[in-house]
Parts: C-alpha cells; sequence; structure tokens
C-alpha cells in the first residue's frame, strides 16, 4: 500500500488553524503532571515523586525540544510550523509558559509538600536551622567524606571560566581577599555522585549544598566568603550522527557522545537571590539569553526529590503492588513456572503489564527458549533494556548454546546510547549476531522471533510488544504484548527480521502494518473506511490509544471521519495536536488523558469496520518520527484479545473515570471528582483490584476480562 495522501480535499473544509502546536501540547502533558503534584488528596512522598518527573520531564524536553527549536532559528530557515506559529513564537511561548510552571512547582514544593513533610515528621533544613550538635556532626562528614571530593574553580587572568556540565548543580562563590580587598569569583559542582539530602538524624535532612556552603571557609582558606548562591544549566544534549557513518555507526555515535558535554546552554535556573553582577557573569560565559534565566525561590532540581522514596514511610507511598502471572499462563494449582511454548502451541496470549507480570511471561518465555534443545535460532530487537538485563543475558546464554541469535540493537535510543553500546559489544563478544537496523532508521519495533523444531517441523513463536524489553520499566510502564503461534504473524515478522538483518526491499505483511511504508497509509485507509460505512448506515467508531498525536495527515483524516459522523475517541497520555469538539469539524471528536502510578504507554488502534472490528497494537504512535523514520510494528489481534483490549480503552474514556478532557483551545480541565464531590474511578487502581488470581480451572478466563469493571462504571455493552 502507497503512501499517497487521500484524494478527497480538505483545505476548502478545514480551517488552518486546526493543529495545536505540538511543544505547547507537551508542556500541557507535563502541567497535568504537576496537578498530581498539587493534588492533596494523594499520599504525600507520591506528590513528591510527581514533582520529580515533572522536573525530569522538563529537563529533557529542553534538552532536546527547546535545543532543537533554537538550533533551527539559529540556521535562519526555520519555517511555520503545523499551528501556524513561527519558531521564535515558539520558543517565546515555550519560555514562558515552561517558567510560570516551574514557578508553580517551587511554590507547590515551598508551600504544600514541606510543610507537609514536616507534619509527618520529615524535615528539610536549611544549615542554620540545624542545631549546634548537629553542625559539629555535619563538619565531620564534610571534612571526611565530601571535602576531598570539591574542587574549587576561581575564575580571574590566569583561570578561563570553567565548563559547566549540563544539568550539574553548582555553586557560585564570591569571596573577598582581605589584603587586597579585592572580591574574586570562583565555581564549586555539587558532586553528582553523592547523596543531595544527608540524613542529620531520623528523618531530618539538610542538602549537600548547604553542607557546602557551611564550609566554604575550608575551601577557601584565608578568604572572606561574601556571596553564595546555587545555579543550574540545561544543555543542548541532542545527538547527529550523520548517515555517512553509519557503516561505523558505533565508533561515530561514541564521538557524538563526547560532543554532547559541550552543547549550547538553552536554560539557566538560578536561586531568586542572587546577585545582578554574579549573575550577569554566570549569563555572559554561558551564553544564554535574557528570557531564558529562570529565577526560582527555594529548591533548585526537584528531580532529585525522587531520593525521598526511599524513606521507609509506606504511610505516606501508594499501597505496594506486585505484578502477578498472567492468568493464561499461570498453571493451576501448581506454583512451578509454566511452560510458556507449550502454552502458546494452543492459543495465542494477551499480556498487559504491569498488571501481569513481565518475569513471568516475555523474560521467563525468552528464558525457557534460550536453554530449550529443540529451538534453532532466537531473533530479537533491543531498544531500551536494563543495565543488568535479563534478556540479554538470554541471549547469550542462547549463544553459548550454539543457537542462532540476532539481536537488533538500536544504539540511538536517545539517553540509552551508551548503554546500549555496551550491550552491543558483549553480545557480540558471546557470538551473537548483532546489526543496527537499517541506515537512516530508527528500529522502534519490539519484536522477538523464536524457532523451534517440533517433531521434524519448524515453527515460529513470537511476541509483540507495544513496549520496551525492559524487566525495570515493565513494572512501571503500562503496555500490551502479545505471543502467538500464528503462522501468519511468525511469517510476517521473520521477513521482517530478514529486513532488518540483510538486502531486500520490504514486502507486503498479513498480519502486520510496518513502518515507514506502509503504517501511516494502513491507518487513514481505515480511517476512510470507517466514512464510508457511515454513509452505508453501518457502525462507525474509531479508538485510538497511544502516546502522542502530531501527525498532521492522520489527524485530517480524523477530522472527515468526525464530519461524516464517525465517532472517534483518543485516549492520550502526552501531545495532542488535534483541536476536538470544534462544530463542524471536530464535534464528535473526544480527547481524554490519565495519569497515573503506571505510565500510560501501549499503542492501540481499534475500528468498529461495521461491525467486524479491526484491533491493533504495536510500537507507534502518531508522529512523523514513527511514522516516516522508524521501523514500527503494528500487529492485528484475534477477536476474544482485541474485545479484552478495547474494554480498557473504554474505561479510559468513561466519564466515570477520572481523566483530563481537552479542550478546543488546547486547554486540559481535570475531571476527577462527580458532582456530589466524591471521586472518580481510578482507572489504573480498578485494573489492579480486578486483577484475576487462578485458583481453579474455573477461575481462568479465557482472555482475562475486564466486565466487572465495566458493569461499575456503566460501559458494558456500550460499543
Amino acid at each position: 500500500m502507497s503512501e499517497t495522501s487521500p484524494s478527497a480535499p480538505i483545505a476548502a473544509v478545514l480551517p488552518s488553524d486546526r493543529f495545536l502546536d505540538r511543544e505547547l501540547s507537551w508542556l500541557a502533558f507535563n502541567e497535568r503532571v504537576l496537578e498530581l503534584a498539587q493534588d492533596q488528596d494523594m499520599e504525600l512522598l507520591e506528590r513528591a515523586k510527581y514533582l520529580s518527573i515533572f522536573a525530569s520531564n522538563l529537563d529533557e524536553f529542553f534538552m532536546v525540544r527547546v535545543a532543537g527549536l533554537k538550533r533551527r532559528i539559529a540556521t535562519g530557515i526555520a519555517t511555520k510550523t503545523a499551528s501556524g506559529m513561527q519558531p521564535t513564537e515558539v520558543h517565546a511561548s515555550v519560555l514562558a509558559q515552561s517558567y510560570a510552571a516551574m514557578k508553580r512547582a517551587s511554590q507547590t514544593f515551598n508551600d504544600s509538600i514541606l510543610p507537609a513533610l514536616v507534619a509527618s515528621g520529615i524535615e528539610i533544613l536549611r544549615w542554620e536551622e540545624l542545631t549546634s550538635e548537629e553542625r559539629d556532626a555535619m563538619s565531620k562528614l564534610f571534612d571526611e567524606q565530601i571535602f576531598p571530593v570539591l574542587t574549587p574553580l576561581a575564575v580571574d587572568p590566569s583561570h578561563p571560566f570553567p565548563y559547566i556540565s549540563g544539568l550539574s548543580l553548582n555553586l557560585a562563590v564570591v569571596v573577598k581577599n582581605p589584603t587586597a580587598g579585592s572580591e574574586l569569583f570562583a565555581r564549586v559542582k555539587v558532586p553528582p555522585s553523592l547523596p543531595r539530602f544527608i540524613e542529620v538524624s531520623t528523618q531530618r535532612f539538610v542538602t549537600l549544598e548547604d553542607v557546602m556552603a557551611g564550609h566554604l571557609d575550608k575551601l577557601f582558606p584565608g578568604m572572606q566568603v561574601m556571596q553564595c548562591h546555587a545555579f543550574r544549566v540545561t544543555r543542548n544534549e541532542e545527538l547527529e550522527v550523520e548517515e555517512d557513518d553509519a557503516e561505523n555507526l558505533l565508533q561515530a555515535l561514541e564521538r557524538e557522545l563526547m560532543r554532547r558535554r559541550f552543547g549550547p546552554g538553552v536554560r539557566l535556573e538560578v536561586e531568586n537571590s542572587i546577585d545582578p553582577n554574579v549573575l550577569d557573569l554566570i549569563v555572559s560565559e554561558l551564553g544564554v539569553e535574557q528570557n531564558e534565566v529562570f529565577r526560582l525561590t527555594g529548591l533548585l532540581d526537584h528531580e532529585s526529590l525522587f531520593e525521598l522514596m526511599k524513606l521507609k514511610r509506606e504511610d505516606l507511598k501508594a499501597p505496594v503492588f506486585i505484578a502477578r502471572t498472567s492468568t493464561a499462563l499461570a498453571e493451576v494449582e501448581s506454583s512451578s513456572a509454566p511452560d510458556i511454548l507449550d502454552v502458546m502451541r494452543h492459543r495465542d496470549i494477551l499480556l498487559h503489564h504491569p498488571y501481569d507480570s513481565f518475569s513471568t511471561s516475555m523474560q521467563m518465555f525468552l528464558e525457557q527458549a534460550s536453554n530449550d534443545p529443540n529451538v534453532l535460532a532466537i531473533k530479537q530487537t533491543l531498544y531500551r533494556t536494563s543495565g543488568d538485563s535479563p534478556i540479554v543475558d538470554a541471549l547469550i546464554n542462547a549463544a553459548e548454546l550454539g543457537k542462532q541469535v540476532l539481536a537488533v540493537v538500536e544504539i540511538k535510543a536517545r539517553f540509552d546510547e551508551q548503554n546500549n553500546i555496551d550491550w552491543a559489544r558483549k553480545l557480540e563478544e558471546a557470538g551473537v549476531h548483532v546489526v543496527y537496523g537499517i541506515v537512516g532508521l530508527k528500529t522502534h519495533a519490539k519484536l522477538c522471533l523464536v524457532v523451534r523444531n517440533d517433531g521434524g517441523k519448524l515453527n515460529r513463536y513470537v511476541h509483540i510488544g507495544t513496549g520496551n524489553y525492559n524487566p525495570r520499566t515493565a513494572r512501571l510502564y503500562e503496555d500490551y504484548g502479545l505471543l502467538s503461534t500464528d503462522p501468519k504473524i511468525g511469517e510476517d515478522v521473520a521477513s521482517l527480521f530478514n529486513h532488518l538483518s540483510g538486502y531486500g526491499v520490504q514486502g507486503d505483511y498479513n498480519r502486520l502494518i510496518v513502518a515507514p511504508k506502509g503504517l501511516r497509509a494502513g491507518l487513514v485507509s481505515r480511517i476512510e473506511r470507517e466514512i464510508d460505512h457511515v454513509k452505508n448506515g453501518k457502525p462507525g467508531h474509531i479508538r485510538f490509544k497511544c502516546n502522542s498525536v502530531v501527525d498532521e495527515t492522520i489527524i485530517d483524516a480524523l477530522y472527515r471521519a468526525s464530519q461524516a459522523g464517525v465517532k472517534v475517541d483518543i485516549l492520550v497520555r502526552g501531545i495532542c495536536s488535534i483541536r476536538p469538539g470544534v462544530p463542524g469539524y471536530s464535534e464528535n471528536i473526544r480527547v481524554r488523558s490519565v495519569l497515573g502510578r503506571f505510565l500510560e504507554h501501549s499503542r492501540v488502534y481499534d475500528f468498529a469496520n461495521g461491525g467486524e472490528g479491526e484491533t491493533w497494537i504495536g510500537s507507534a504512535d502518531l508522529m512523523h518520527r514513527n511514522l516516516d523514520r522508524r521501523v514500527e510494528v503494528l500487529v492485528r489481534m484475534n477477536s476474544e484479545n482485541a474485545k479484552a483490549i478495547t474494554q480498557v480503552v473504554d474505561l479510559g474514556m468513561s466519564d466515570t473515570t477520572a481523566s483530563w478532557h481537552l479542550q478546543s483551545d488546547g486547554e486540559w480541565v481535570r475531571n476527577h471528582l462527580d458532582e456530589s464531590g466524591e471521586p472518580l474511578v481510578d482507572y489504573q487502581e480498578l485494573l489492579i483490584a480486578n486483577h484475576p488470581v487462578a485458583k481453579s480451572a474455573a477461575d481462568v478466563p479465557t482472555p482475562r476480562r475486564i466486565d466487572t469493571l465495566l458493569n461499575k462504571v456503566g460501559l458494558f455493552g456500550s460499543h
């Protein structure tokens, strides 16, 4: 199927301002995270965690998106965005909106979270608030464990302004020579290798930078310390690897990782009390603009608040959730590990993480395959995985046992590049065939293929997922996975792996839709089919669940569907450029967002198809990079698994579920209370509560259903 645009004219019926700005939409997503930190009904340490996530998200946004925007402006050839804004307008709006959000984050911490911590017996103190005994103890700690690590860097004619690494916390110090009377500037880096919060006594903490500031006289002996201010710079850390370097991609990427450390500054965070002359010096030396300076009150770098989650205060955290083995895999009345390959020979298995355990499903599938003497070959894509990955260990084990093993490693996975380089080398040393995919494309598809000799017949066992093969994030990310021995799926996946590792033109597939050749066109054709069904009096309904909706061609197709009377429901976690609910072109589109203890990460594309539904899951979001510059895969579900998936999407879209609703002007409105002020249904907590535990054969659902949940919220049978 070709990637041609739909023939129906759109300019005459769709306004030019129909797309919300991508960058501003992302900031709106992060502000939804901030709203969770502001929610006083939530467990206190969970609120601190969300504030940390808000800060971490914004760091990456500036390192990549804002840095890229600034670079395009500097070239002088940047064009208008799809939203109709000039890049300079977007940049100015992004700076203003993110600065305002960071001020709200600081206010949330200073005026709400910090007092609540104190009320709960947890204190984060300033140096001057310590008792004399506590200061003595901290002075001893400073001498023994902090002072040896520190390196004061002076700035004078013989000492140039030092390089300030991105995201590092620093102290700008002004000292006075009592003899000469001159004032001098110095910088001291707060060591990232040491804990940010130092425990003074039980659940009484002081920050590392405050301990350092209290002992500057030891770093600058004989000098008079006049000023001390914390600051932090964010740099451009987007990688640029030329395609000409693809032949030696590993070496090219390593060179670029070294250059990343020296990217230009894109944001400067400083304490609000900083001296104007000191600030002018830092701004001048770092080369940032005045509108890139964020003056904040109180603690800088809220990402470090995640350290508080280590406290043994379960009363201030959400109840612990431990994933369970999927009931489709669990052996009834048995504690032994299920034979996953044997179960797969009888049926497709739908996995829903983190409710279904990753370690006793996908991970065990690969470990059992690596040890199975009848398994001849294993092929696997790796985009992001953990530092101590059992997935990589299983591949190495399989290679050492003489199996043919192929790993398609995407070493350009952002901010995991070095980790993936290390694993690629380890795999190669073990005899695994390691390839880096197709030149010019990232391999983002989540695929695993096992070839087994079943009594003289070679069968293919396949896993296709929406999330990475990472046991750590699988405990926090919501994702779907399919385990299948369907011959058509196996044939498709085998063909795709051969395309990734060898030569040849990407062909047609039976049960897959693959980017970049066919995914956009495949989705658009199905949207157009829904329009035809509605015109012919048949059921038409589109349900998408994904992380981002940006692609203009698909959005326009959804607008046309809405105009034709097709109901369009979109459950999106992050960016969404659609304007829903606009009379004339999007009144049939609803967009909602669910955020919670798990990161909603799965991608689902469902079409009513005139009563013969089609449901697809896979790795692709509706973004240009996914559809044009990545190898992505969607796989079609059978009817039973499709129903289980669409019921979950319906639950997320329900008016009785707590969520954010996107307005036509781009604003997100939180709906978490009913008309009487009672909390609406927590989508994720309901899924946790409903996760079945098999006790007898009759208790094992086929597949796992959430009918009871849907009955509770009045959704069962609604579509």
